[in-house]
């Protein structure tokens, strides 16, 4: 039997254990000591024995008779007066350790090194410290399994109680204690000297660049600059760019092909476009090729040479895809580089850049394709599907310190003004001050943390016309900001030379993140040529859901974004998203059958074959060996949408003629089929969580509903008899209007927002202006040429031949003479139903699409019986429709139209 003895009150508490029963207590005593001739001796000693809950009184001889009968005796800590008495007795003794928490309960736990909790100034066991923790987290509702998990998991690592809570009840910010983990940087391996790589000397002189960095000295070697293909995977600020501008200028200026660089969002394509211009500038020009706004107002007007014809062409995804989805030529291509080529993943533009690669590499075959990515999921899968060799570095130039802090939402702000001024008060051994990106889940929150930080700080979203991103980029970059508060939306576009990231939201919208995005968000802090350390902070608020449809808590997802591995890029497409790109390729293939499965097989992503259903809707024929789109099919590729958005709009444009309606029509549509997701999604809950139940609860139902739900339920189903009544007169007094005046302008929807009438109306007014006057007609002989020498514009010469010569310069891509010869043509002879389809066309491939459409009414007019006149003014609205939809979902503002019809 063991003894151990542990100081108590005014003298000490004695344990009994029982050495064959895993040191069970067997009684439990209290002894006093007092001072005699002899030295210290017992004066008093009670046992408690088994089976009994007071103290007995028992002889003093009794316990030093125990002592020297039992086994070791073992001490919980110095305690000089019993050491006395036990040498009085020439009795030895030891020290342990043990669990003070689970001796006021009468057990004995040892604590080691290894297993011993600080809690406070004392030492506890990990039992004791996690009832203990448990007790201090009592007070936050709805904690998920998955955090608790988490947090005891922290106990576990980091063997301090007191730390694990300063991350759960942070009363002051302690990054010491709230450090998640750290990914160290690693020291770079000797590279390659630039000047000593086969570069043209105009390029090494020009890019600043004396050594390669380890990921650029990997792409050499990996046949970089041989013309290889290669997908590029490494951390943010590992050189990735340099990679892309050294294959891309090597094969401009060896005669090899112009370069395109493309990126995800416009307000990466213009920092890459400032950076680009100002430093190649005495090689090439360098033009931009972004996606633009519908409504051409002066502040959404982007800058820059825009146009596909420099030698360095940096531009959006889309902004690339619009010319080969209007069958305009992309030519001389020797370099294509594909930056954040994760985007595959995103389940709203993943298909169409799958697309565009594959339409790219089939108008471009014998160029160079560079895939680069910070973020990635089983990047040799990847590469395999992209027939690309892959290049992989994942060590961090800059070490990274990631932080969690569990915190209410109030308290989010205070800590992130703390944070950003901490950071900006420090300056690197570069000569930089600390600057932060804050990612946030909404516009309006962007406002209100950079208002609360104060004027150091600036929101940035696209809700923001580009010149106010832009001058937001260049205050950001001269070190006049402390901090740019985003959103999640925009994270792939913002390249700004962080040494610091904070979430205060770990979702875009409604939307969790993925551990790709996270991960590429999370490596915008710190930057080698910038700072010395990188530091991200994870504000995660216990319990909170920004959508029903998850159960996950915003802590759970924060643990799961901190722990998880990417997933590997294999996407699979719906009957939507693979009719989109049908359509597409067919355009770029010039309706090759052939040549649009090839394109399509090469994809990385699958999906269902749209053929079928595409010439069951009439949206393609075909002939021979060929696929001709319809009018209709073609707005499927031009506008980037597929086919069952398509036949929706199409069957509103039937009974409607006002975009605006048209896109309230949809919003509502799409929100009652939303509802209804929710409904079957909570349903199917309800069954599950009721399997839970006995079989007799289960299965017990009432025998009928209560009366007022049968009441509610017959009310509901009057007003929607009368909703929908109401909907089929409206929708039929607008289809009997069409039918008496099919070329009616569209009117502005009742109380439609003023920024929305205005854009209407400037549309219509722009329109007006390009359309040409009658001309007073000429003398015989001194019109302009059509096509060759001799030939008149004139109502003279032979109309046909006119018109097919203008077709002939359109195809050919000479729009400005195929514009003159038909707009004189049309001038003097107004009722020419197909010249103005054929002058419709001209502008359509202008981006002059309003004025194409008046050409397309007044074509339709003069002969009701030209069907491409009729359909191409649908598709027309359709477009418009869509682009509309499209400005107001990026600009976060809904159409008034929209709200009332919601009403």
């Amino acid at each position: 039997m063991t003894t151990i003895v542990q100081p108590w009150k005014k003298g000490y508490k004695v344990y009994f254990c029982d050495d064959a029963k895993a040191g069970k207590i067997k009684h439990v005593g209290t002894v006093e000591l007092e001072e005699t001739s002899k030295g210290m001796r017992p004066s008093e000693f009670f046992v408690r024995r088994p089976g009994t809950s007071h103290a007995e009184k028992t002889p003093t001889k009794e316990f030093i008779t125990v002592l020297r009968a039992n086994g070791p005796i073992k001490l919980t800590q110095t305690m000089p007066a019993f050491q006395d008495f036990l040498r009085g007795m020439q009795l030895s003794w030891e020290t342990t350790t043990l669990c003070r928490t689970c001796l006021f309960d009468d057990r004995i736990t040892p604590l080691t090194e290894e297993t011993r909790i600080r809690c406070g100034q004392e030492y506890v066991c990990l039992d004791c410290a996690k009832r203990e923790l448990r007790r201090e987290l009592g007070h936050i509702k709805h904690l998920g399994k998955r955090t608790q998990l988490h947090i005891e998991n922290l106990l576990e690592e980091y063997r301090d109680l007191d730390m694990v809570l300063a991350i759960l009840q942070p009363e002051s910010l302690d990054t010491k204690k709230t450090m998640f983990d750290r990914l160290e940087a690693h020291d770079q391996t000797p590279t390659e000297r630039i000047e000593n790589l086969p570069l043209p000397r105009k390029f090494v002189d020009l890019c600043g660049v004396e050594t390669l960095m380890p990921a650029q000295q990997r792409a050499v070697e990996s046949g970089l600059l041989y013309g290889k293909d290669l997908l590029v995977v490494a951390a943010t600020a590992s050189g990735k760019t340099f990679i892309g501008e050294m294959a891309g200028l090597k094969n401009y200026i060896e005669k090899r092909g112009r370069m395109l660089f493309l990126v995800p969002l416009v307000a990466l394509a213009n920092q890459k476009y400032d950076r680009f211009s100002e430093k190649y500038k005495s090689v090439t020009q360098t033009s931009i090729m972004t996606g633009v706004s519908r409504v051409n107002l002066p502040e959404t007007r982007p800058v820059g040479n825009r146009g596909a014809g420099g030698g360095i062409v940096v531009g959006t995804y889309e902004g690339m895809d619009n010319l080969l989805r209007k069958g305009m030529p992309v030519s001389n291509i020797g370099t294509v580089v594909i930056d954040e080529v994760q985007m595959l993943e995103d389940p709203e533009r993943g298909h169409r850049l799958d697309g565009l690669i594959a339409r790219l590499k089939y108008v471009a075959p014998k160029a160079q394709f560079l895939y680069l990515s910070a973020t990635i999921g089983s990047p040799n899968l990847l590469a395999k599907k992209l027939n690309a060799a892959l290049v992989s570095y994942a060590d961090r130039p800059v070490a990274l310190e990631r932080h969690l802090i569990f915190t209410e939402k109030d308290g989010k702000i205070p800590f992130i003004k703390k944070l950003v001024f901490e950071e900006f008060n420090k300056t690197s051994s570069k000569g930089y001050k600390g600057q932060t990106i804050v990612f946030t889940n909404a516009r309006s929150r962007c406002h209100t943390i950079a208002e609360a930080i104060g004027g150091m700080a600036a929101p940035y979203h696209a809700g923001l016309t580009s010149q106010e991103r832009r001058a937001v980029e260049r205050q950001f970059e001269e070190g006049k900001l402390a901090c740019v508060v985003t959103t999640a939306a925009l994270a792939a576009g913002v390249d700004f030379p962080a040494s610091q990231v904070i979430f205060d939201a770990l979702a875009m919208g409604i939307d969790w993140l993925s551990v790709q995005e996270f991960h590429q968000m999370m490596g915008r802090a710190g930057r080698p040529d910038f700072h010395d350390l990188g530091r991200v902070v994870v504000l995660a608020e216990p319990g909170v859901s920004y959508s029903r449809e998850t159960k996950l808590t915003e802590e759970e997802v924060a643990i799961q974004l901190l722990k998880g591995d990417m997933e590997e890029v294999s996407p699979v497409y719906d009957i939507e998203e693979t009719s989109e790109e049908f359509a597409a390729n067919a355009i770029t293939c010039r309706g090759r059958e052939a040549d649009i499965i090839t394109v399509g097989n090469s994809m990385v992503g699958v999906g269902d074959d749209p053929i079928q259903e595409l010439l069951k809707h009439k949206l393609v024929r075909k002939s021979g060996g060929f696929l001709e789109l319809s009018p209709l099919g073609k707005v499927m590729a031009e506008h980037f949408i597929g086919m069952e958005r398509l036949l929706e709009i199409d069957k509103l444009v039937r009974v409607m003629d006002d975009p605006l309606e048209m896109i309230a029509e949809l919003f509502c549509m799409e929100e009652e089929r939303e509802k209804e997701k929710r409904r079957v999604d909570r349903r199917s809950t309800e069954k599950k969580e009721s399997a839970w139940i006995g079989d007799k609860k289960a299965s017990a139902k009432p025998d009928s509903e209560p009366a007022w739900v049968v009441k509610k339920k017959e009310i509901h189903a009057v007003e929607k008899h009368a909703h929908d009544d109401a909907r089929r007169k409206k929708a039929g007094s607008r289809k009997l209007r069409r039918e008496e005046d099919e070329v009616e302008v569209a009117k502005p929807p009742r109380r439609a927002s003023k920024e929305m009438e205005d854009r209407v109306e400037r549309k219509k007014r722009e329109a007006s202006q390009f359309i040409p006057p009658p001309k007073r007609k000429q003398r015989e002989g001194t019109g302009p040429g059509v096509s060759g020498k001799g030939s008149k514009t004139g109502s003279s010469g032979d109309p046909v031949n006119i018109i097919e010569g203008a077709v002939d310069l359109r195809r050919a891509g000479k729009y400005d003479e195929a514009l003159k010869i038909l707009g004189n043509y049309v001038a003097d002879n107004p009722k020419d139903s197909r010249a103005l389809v054929e002058l419709g066309k001209v502008y359509d491939l202008r981006n002059e699409r309003d004025t194409a459409y008046l050409c397309y009414q007044k074509a339709a007019a003069a002969n009701t019986q030209n069907r491409e006149a009729i359909d191409r003014m649908n598709a027309f609205l359709i477009g418009i429709t869509v682009d509309i939809d499209n400005d107001a979902a990026d600009s976060g503002k809904q159409p008034a139209v929209v709200k009332k019809k919601k009403e």
